[in-house]
């Protein structure tokens, strides 16, 4: 099976040549490279391995991807930046100097050897008045409920008046 393939050069090889025969200015899109490719070497054996070439050597930085068109890399261009913001150039230390390990992250342990704390009280803190919601006070059952001083109204909605029916004495 391998004697059945007649010198058929790789990938990148064809590809490039193909960017060469094209020579577009603005580049070759990925189906103008496939026809192109096609045409010359015969039927390609699956259109996935083309784009997985292509991305290939746009990783690598043989092509550049530009408007959905694939070109060679200009040598003269300057390097292709990542995203972001650049790292900070890092000052060269002068010689001899040993760096110290960095600090460690997270919280520090506690001391197994220091003296436990003394409770203090938070409630002295600021103007005497415990933090929060003040605790409910249980009612016990002998303290009669207080009553409403200033109004002699019930709470709540008041209820809803009926009318009183009168009796109608029907004379035949």
């Amino acid at each position: 099976m391998a004697t059945e393939e007649v010198s058929k050069p790789l990938y990148p090889e064809m590809i490039l040549k193909a960017l060469e025969a094209l020579n577009e200015p603005n580049g070759s899109s990925k189906s103008a490279i496939s026809k192109y490719i096609e045409t010359t070497y015969g039927e390609l054996p699956d259109s996935t391995l083309l784009g997985n070439q292509l991305n290939k050597m746009k990783e690598s930085g043989e092509l550049v991807f530009l408007k959905n068109n694939y070109m060679k890399a200009d040598p003269s261009a300057p390097p292709k930046r990542g995203r972001g913001r650049p790292p900070k150039p890092k000052v060269p230390l002068p010689p001899g100097t040993v760096l110290s390990p960095p600090r460690p992250r997270g919280r520090p342990p506690k001391d197994p050897n220091a003296p436990p704390k003394s409770p203090k009280s938070k409630a002295t803190l600021g103007s005497g008045r415990p933090r929060g919601r003040p605790k409910k006070i249980p009612r016990s059952p002998s303290v009669a409920a207080p009553t409403a001083v200033s109004s002699s109204r019930p709470r709540g909605r008041p209820p809803k008046v009926k009318p009183q029916l009168t009796e109608v004495s029907v004379e035949s």
